[in-house]
């Protein structure tokens, strides 16, 4: 915003300083001025060294004005000198951990995220923004990095499917003899491939504005629904899927909680055993939350793998390569959901082989 210059805020402390202080002073020097004229009189008779009262009155008053008031001028002017040095070295004094803040905040404007504040000292006003500023700064950081990461591994997946078609359609311009219907086959599936991520991507995008009207669902049914959906691809992939658990009621938007309990589900299918796998599906009421979790045997997995699995495009092992592997951002849209709705996502791998997720969501 452009702003008409003003005051600096220490030459408007300095002068708040100062002019306190001349309050103060001016208002002391009343009160002194007003006791003497309550306790002096007026007059007094003139005695002279051998204490008899001569015949004429001194004007005590008058005499004591002449002598009061420059000097009473003289101490106002130098609280007037004092109040604005000392107000000046003071309100820098105090506004010095501001400079440093508006500092930051300029290198971050520049797009220098790295840098912190740190401000020593113990804790009061000026160093509990300066803490809060280096959150944000963090966060911010983190954030631009995961944006950056998302969108260079987005260019790549969109890339790929278009490089692919490319040179499918130079091979057949360049041999007329070859089997139309593969290439039409082959063309099909890298288009399909292509449309599922840019709906994925499409997804992410709303998920994360929330732009949707809060209701009241059940995700109990919400996992009964996704379980009958992904039935046949469990069975393609010999999968028995175990449902389970209470009536579990929250608010938010059906179409996206259903999404993401459908990803949930998918998720535990496609990255499970090769054969004879299993998927529980288990929903549980506490007293201000309710809870969807979603576990499968698998692979095993470590900590450090885990804690990647919600970026975008990120792969836990080299069986989420297949076909049925969607396009790497099912856990990166259950976690932006979850976050829409006010819930918190955990992932924990499980001891046996496999993966254990919760939903955590506000109960209704």
């Amino acid at each position: 915003m452009d702003r008409p210059p003003g005051l600096s805020v220490r030459l408007k402390l300095t002068l708040s300083y100062a002019g306190f202080l001349m309050v103060a002073g001016a208002l002391l020097l009343a009160a002194v001025w007003v006791f003497l004229l309550r306790y002096v009189p007026d007059r007094a008779m003139l005695i002279n060294p051998d204490d008899q009262p001569t015949h004429g009155v001194f004007p005590i008053r008058s005499a004591l004005l002449d002598v009061f008031a420059p000097r009473a001028a003289a101490v106002l002017a130098f609280l007037l000198v004092f109040g604005l040095v000392g107000g000046w070295i003071l309100a820098g004094h105090m506004l010095t951990p501001l400079t440093r803040i508006t500092y930051a905040t300029r290198m971050a404007t520049t797009g220098s995220l790295s840098h912190r504040i740190r401000l020593p000292g113990r804790k009061d006003e000026f160093r509990e923004l300066a803490d809060a500023f280096d959150t944000m700064f963090a966060q911010l950081e983190a954030h631009v990095a995961e944006q950056r990461r998302f969108a260079a591994n987005a260019s790549h997946e969109l890339r790929t499917p278009l490089a692919i078609s490319k040179a499918l359609l130079d091979v057949a311009r360049t041999d007329p003899n070859h089997d139309t219907r593969e290439l039409v086959d082959r063309l099909h599936a890298v288009n399909t491939r292509a449309i599922d991520l840019t709906e994925a991507l499409l997804l992410l995008s709303r998920a994360e504005r929330r732009p949707f009207t809060r209701e009241r669902i059940d995700l109990s049914l919400l996992a009964e629904e996704a379980t009958e959906t992904l039935l046949p691809l469990a069975e393609k992939h010999g999968v028995t899927i175990e449902t389970g658990g209470d009536i579990a009621l929250t608010g938010g938007s059906q179409p996206l909680l259903l999404q993401l309990t459908t990803n949930l589900v998918q998720n535990a299918i496609v990255h499970n055993l090769p054969e004879q796998g299993t998927v529980w599906v288990t929903t549980a009421v506490h007293p201000k939350s309710v809870i969807l979790t979603v576990e499968n045997t698998g692979d095993l997995l470590t900590p450090h793998q885990v804690s990647t699995l919600t970026e975008p495009f990120q792969r836990g092992t080299e069986r989420l390569h297949t076909d049925h592997s969607g396009v790497g951002l099912g856990l990166a849209i259950v976690k932006t959901i979850t976050g829409a709705h006010d819930g918190t996502l955990a992932l924990t791998p499980r001891t046996a082989g496999g993966l254990r997720i919760t939903v955590e969501l506000p109960a209704n």
